[in-house]
């Protein structure tokens, strides 16, 4: 019987979240460890590849643009689940919890009050320049006066052990759906150690998010609608999936209208009204007569409806200010501010290129830090300078002093590693986690969320889009 080979896994130079730099198994992980080790290496391959067909056959897929084009792909999965200590769980928790209460409080204020730049917390210009600030939100005040009601936190960790915030994803968030997949098909591939080791469930989330939509409108028995920008967009799949499991309708900007301030969706029967709708489209593509008058996606009228208190919207339109990465680097400042706490889960350390002094180191130290500018996602319109050439680093270095608003630095984060299967054996890659958060009367946070694991050899960049894959998340609930 051959079996797989474990001994002469290499621990390496990085924080390894299975095994101590001593090569000794953590204590938490040996009932992973064990198991993995008495069953055939066929066996475990087998079960791999089941998992990899039941996702390709289900469409459990992203889309990619590249050169004008969109490549559909399926979303590479890695057995071996990531392991985290009931102990650790409970202060990520809590830290997570205090970041979105404080986000939420931010938004609110930014659009109404403003004491954070009354108080010079954070300069007024900064806010204003943000392509994610919306002037007609001015004045609004959402049901709860929440604004963001799922976000999706991407947290790493480093070789100090510590787990750092790497950014907040407050319009859009998306992977939920690869969690809850993922999920059913461990279950059913290590049912006897799942149990064993008392995972901590997350086959409840499309629960916990229909109460939160629910909570948004004081209607007995709403109207519900997912609203997708269609099939092409990168995580139709997800939009589908949650509409499914939630029990709504699935629609697009097409399917609805509005009439006297009033949402509608259209129907055999005639229109019928909608009351909350949870919306996977961007801000300015919401309403060509608000936002952009070239978005073909929105619904025009929707964000009239929205100001009259006649639907509710998850998020709330202008959530995505948050989302900037200049922006980001306040957080803890907010966290002070708001519920005068110091901030449970800080942030990498960060320059920002619009700061004189922080520029010029930047710009002195392109090779030696990872440069993003403020809007992006998905591993594009970034720099990482150690694996960079000295032309990349002078294009960036055009970028930052032509616009340096745009840009921040950090260094290079040693991202933590976990085990993944490799033919006979196991290789440490580099992993993030993207919790997500529910914020409605309560708030919720799933335990574990999306594991992004960097399946290429040595590389730092875990998205989807370059190359990444996932793994199961087991957070131990003791």
């Amino acid at each position: 019987m051959t079996a797989l080979h474990v001994d002469g896994y290499e621990v390496g130079s990085f924080y390894d979240e299975m095994f101590h730099s001593s090569g000794d198994v953590r204590e938490f992980c040996r009932p992973l460890l064990d198991e993995i080790r008495q069953l055939p290496l066929a066996t475990l391959l087998s079960r791999k590849d089941a998992i990899e067909k039941a996702m390709f056959r289900m469409g459990i897929t992203f889309s990619v643009y590249k050169d004008g084009k969109t490549q559909e792909r399926i979303f590479p999965f890695d057995i071996l689940p990531r392991i985290i200590a009931a102990r650790e769980w409970q202060t990520l928790e809590a830290g997570l919890k205090q970041r979105i209460r404080a986000l939420n409080s931010f938004i609110a204020d930014i659009y109404n009050e403003k004491r954070i730049l009354k108080e010079k917390i954070i300069p007024t210009e900064i806010i204003e320049s943000a392509s994610g600030y919306l002037k007609p939100c001015q004045g609004l005040r959402p049901p709860l006066d929440v604004w963001c009601h799922i976000a999706g936190t991407d947290l790493i960790r480093h070789g100090d052990g510590q787990y750092y915030v790497l950014e907040d994803n407050l319009r859009c968030p998306s992977g939920v759906s690869y969690v809850l997949e993922n999920r059913e098909h461990m279950k059913r591939t290590f049912p006897d150690l799942f149990r064993a080791m008392g995972v901590a469930p997350v086959y409840d989330y499309a629960q916990h998010l229909l109460a939160t939509l629910k909570s948004l409108t004081e209607i007995a028995d709403p109207t519900i609608a997912v609203l997708s920008p269609g099939v092409f967009n990168s995580a139709y799949f997800e939009h589908v999936y949650l509409a499914r499991q939630m029990g709504v309708q699935l629609v697009e900007g097409s399917d609805l209208l509005v009439q006297s301030n009033q949402v509608f969706m259209k129907t055999t029967a005639g229109p019928e009204p909608v009351h909350v709708i949870y919306r996977r489209i961007d801000d300015t593509f919401l309403d060509p007569l608000s936002f952009r008058p070239d978005s073909m996606l929105g619904v025009p009228g929707i964000f009239s409806a929205f100001r009259a208190g006649n639907v509710a919207l998850a998020n709330a339109p202008g959530t995505g200010v948050a989302d900037d990465k200049v922006i980001y680097s306040y957080v803890p400042d907010m966290i002070r501010f708001y519920l005068d706490q110091e901030a449970l889960l800080p942030n990498v350390p960060t320059y920002l290129c619009w700061r004189d002094a922080d520029r010029q180191h930047v710009l002195g130290h392109l090779s030696e830090l990872v440069v993003k500018a403020a809007n992006e996602a998905g591993g594009y319109g970034m720099l990482i300078g150690p694996a960079s050439t000295k032309s990349e680093q002078e294009e960036f270095a055009r970028k930052i002093q032509a616009n340096p608003r745009n840009y921040i630095a950090q260094p290079v984060m040693a991202l933590s590693r976990v085990p993944i299967l490799l033919e006979d054996h196991l290789e440490g890659r580099h992993v993030d986690l993207r919790p997500f958060i529910l914020s409605g009367k309560d708030i919720y946070v799933m335990p574990g969320g999306l594991t992004r694991v960097a399946l290429v050899k040595g590389s730092l960049v875990v998205n989807s889009s370059q190359g990444g894959g996932s793994k199961d998340t087991w957070v131990l609930q003791q």
